[in-house]
């Protein structure tokens, strides 16, 4: 089993997680809301829907996965791998609305003084949820570290919401007795975790989907393979790097003497991008300066 798991790339990751995510999120939707519905919980019963919208989540994955995949056409020169963005995007925005449905649903029950009976059923449902669910982000997130896939990431976050909601309400359980609005106050506490973790992942994807800034751990990996490559400072500035899933393009200039032919500058570019592609797996275009007091003077 570890052997298989150590062969998927990033979109087979994708699948097996999504997969093995859907069966467990419909066994844990049947028992939630069982336990709901006996219980006569609005926090269970909300907690239920939340599961079944990780089931979506997951299907999301899997469609992110199958167009992340296809390669590169006409249309989409560079491929499709932002499908995993804009899939991650999605199930933040899922995870939004299922945040604002557990708010009015405990506004609802706080302002009619509504309570629930909590028994045993109630806490072992919640212990099985919590266990499975935290298992399925950890899987999720171990997958997201080895292929920096986006959507995992998003769908572990997905998991980790609904293991941390089971976990509040378990605790209130115990509680339910004493207060009568704890089942309310449990739901609005839920739907900040929840709001929470869609505000990340829709930032995060946002974030990508725009253009981003190199780190400046990758901009001193850059400039040390300039400097391999070519003995005089190039003074590389103007960094952008653009994701397209697996693809990533990167762009900066170098400075390099006015007097210098154009098939010698064209040929140390070439070297130049060729070893970036080499080392750090980007697909670089390098623009030309000269090499004058205007240009080495900019700040990279």
């Amino acid at each position: 089993m570890k052997k298989l798991l150590k062969k998927l790339d990033k979109s087979n990751m994708a699948y097996f997680e999504g997969v093995l995510s859907i069966i467990a999120n419909l066994l844990l939707f049947a028992l939630k809301y069982w336990a709901g519905i006996v219980t006569g919980s609005i926090a269970i019963m909300a907690d239920a829907w939340h599961t079944l919208s990780d089931s979506l989540s997951s299907v999301i994955v899997l469609l992110g996965a199958k167009f992340s995949k296809k390669p590169a056409d006409k249309d989409h020169p560079f491929g499709h791998g932002r499908a995993d963005l804009i899939a991650a995007f999605v199930i933040g925005i899922m995870l939004l609305l299922v945040a604002f449905d557990f708010i009015l649903e405990s506004y609802d029950a706080l302002k009619n003084r509504e309570s629930s009976m909590f028994g045993s059923l109630a806490i072992y449902v919640m212990i099985a949820s919590v266990i499975l669910k935290e298992l399925l982000a950890q899987f999720a997130f171990w997958g997201a570290k080895k292929t920096e896939s986006k959507v995992l990431k998003a769908d572990a976050w997905h998991h980790r919401s609904d293991a941390i909601s089971s976990l509040v309400i378990l605790a209130g359980i115990f509680l339910g007795k004493y207060f009568w609005w704890i089942d309310g106050v449990l739901g609005l506490i839920v739907a900040l975790l929840i709001g929470y973790a869609a505000y990340e992942i829709i930032r995060d994807s946002i974030y990508t989907l725009l253009g981003e800034s190199p780190s400046k751990d990758i901009i001193d990996k850059l400039k040390l393979t300039c400097k391999r490559c070519y003995p005089e400072n190039l003074y590389p500035h103007h960094f952008h790097v653009h994701s397209y899933g697996d693809h990533n393009e990167i762009t900066f200039h170098i400075c390099l003497p006015p007097e210098m032919t154009i098939r010698e500058a064209h040929e140390i570019v070439d070297y130049i991008e060729n070893q970036i592609a080499k080392e750090h797996s980007y697909s670089a275009t390098l623009h030309i300066d000269p090499n004058d007091q205007e240009h080495i003077s900019i700040d990279s």
